[in-house]
């Protein structure tokens, strides 16, 4: 059986923190800028724009690499990530794509050269415009992929054609409800959740890996790791913009400053609006600004509107679960009511799988976890005592006022009843 290795790889070398950290600062040396231009920006305008440095690691050996990007607003940035198996038969299979710059196409050929072309390429998502949005420009780069996507595709304001949203049209296609008439379907097992939620849908796949035992998730599930990800620290301005107090404290760059900022930024991810911070008025963020050490157009100019208040570090350690997967509170309180018998149904049918490791596209991954951890986040659904429920009531406050709003404008509907 194979066996996951503990220590963080790049390519087919594991590393030891300082030499993984020498070797990052060496690729980052030989990078061109146009290697990582992604020249779509536009369509999604999120941080880092136009920009976009990848990282690749292996998870395991000669057989699942993780290629990581990064993606926020006003520097609340999380890992976005795809994921690369090798098939048994030969070639690779690619699940969420990221943006196909120039170093991350030469990263995926380097192991296409080694493993054999690209055979299929997944959507896993029907409503993540942040995963949508890279997989027609993916699938062009690599022209003898097939392309399956998550069923009941759409696009706001107007429905288009998969096709007139860069899709390849000949051939991409909607994954078989069978599981076991996808060309793939020896290799792999996969459950889809398609909840209509009348002005769309939320669909999300779970693929099983069998051979590795290794479960990939889009958003359903995800667990937030103590330390910035080394994505995070290949540009850490990010993290230091947010370590500090007010805008008249200078950047500092040391490592506990990073885990600081990136703590921070983990908060305002999970919950936009957490408990342990305080929006300033406009009016006194100027007033700050013009204190400021550094009025940049990079550091907004001096705008800092945040004052923390000092219980933050205990709403960031209630999401920690001790590295255990949970669902995030967006998920939990406006998608998944909407169809709570669905959702359970499609957590037990997972959680019956046998796998040892769960690979999210954002925040921590692998998660070391089994199908009862799985089906555990999910609890929540059923008014049990959960490990979703030890999330701060106050910290979950701004999302539950979104809900109410979104009622009231009758764009959101009441939780159904399980």
């Amino acid at each position: 059986m194979l066996e996951i290795g503990k220590e963080q790889k790049v390519g087919r070398v594991p590393m030891n923190a300082h030499r993984y950290k020498s070797k990052l600062q060496a690729q980052q040396q030989r990078i061109h800028p146009k290697d990582l231009s992604w020249r779509f920006w536009a369509a999604l305008p999120l941080y880092p724009y136009g920009k976009r440095q990848t990282l690749c690691r292996e998870i395991i050996e000669d057989t699942i690499w993780t290629f990581e990007q990064l993606q926020g607003i006003l520097y609340t940035i999380a890992p976005i990530r795809m994921t690369v198996i090798k098939l048994e038969t030969g070639g690779l299979f690619v699940y969420a794509p990221v943006a196909p710059t120039a170093e991350c196409v030469r990263m995926i050929n380097e192991l296409v050269a080694e493993h054999g072309d690209i055979k299929y390429i997944i959507l896993p998502t029907s409503s993540g415009l942040e995963h949508k949005i890279f997989v027609g420009p993916f699938a062009r780069c690599f022209p003898q992929a097939q392309v399956f996507v998550a069923p009941n595709q759409w696009s706001f304001p107007f429905n288009l054609p998969l096709s007139w949203l860069g899709f390849p049209q000949k051939r991409t296609q909607e994954l078989p409800e069978d599981a076991s008439l996808a060309p793939f379907a020896n290799e792999f097992e996969y459950a889809v959740l398609d909840i209509d939620l009348g002005r769309g849908s939320f669909a999300e796949v779970a693929v099983l890996h069998k051979r590795s035992r290794t479960l990939l998730v889009t958003d359903s599930i995800l667990s937030v790791p103590e330390e910035p990800p080394a994505i995070a620290q290949l540009d850490p301005y990010p993290l230091l913009f947010h370590a500090r107090d007010n805008a008249g404290e200078a950047i500092e760059d040391n490592q506990a400053n990073r885990r600081k900022g990136w703590q921070r930024i983990s908060l305002f991810a999970i919950y936009f609006r957490p408990s342990a911070v305080e929006m300033i008025n406009l009016g006194q963020a100027f007033r700050d600004a013009l204190k400021a050490p550094d009025r940049s157009k990079k550091a907004y100019f001096g705008l800092f509107p945040f004052r923390w208040q000092e219980n933050w570090q205990k709403s960031f350690n209630a999401l920690r679960f001790n590295g255990r997967p949970f669902v995030a509170p967006i998920l939990q309180t406006l998608i998944f009511p909407q169809a709570p018998t669905q959702v359970l149904n499609w957590a037990d049918k997972i959680a019956t799988w046998d796998f040892q490791q769960i690979i999210s596209c954002h925040f921590d991954s692998p998660i070391q976890a089994t199908g009862r951890q799985f089906r555990q986040a999910f609890a929540f659904l059923e008014k049990k005592p959960a490990i979703s429920e030890d999330l701060p009531e106050e910290d979950l406050q701004f999302i539950k006022e979104l809900e109410a709003g979104l009622m009231r404008w009758g764009i959101a509907t009441p939780p159904k009843e399980f």
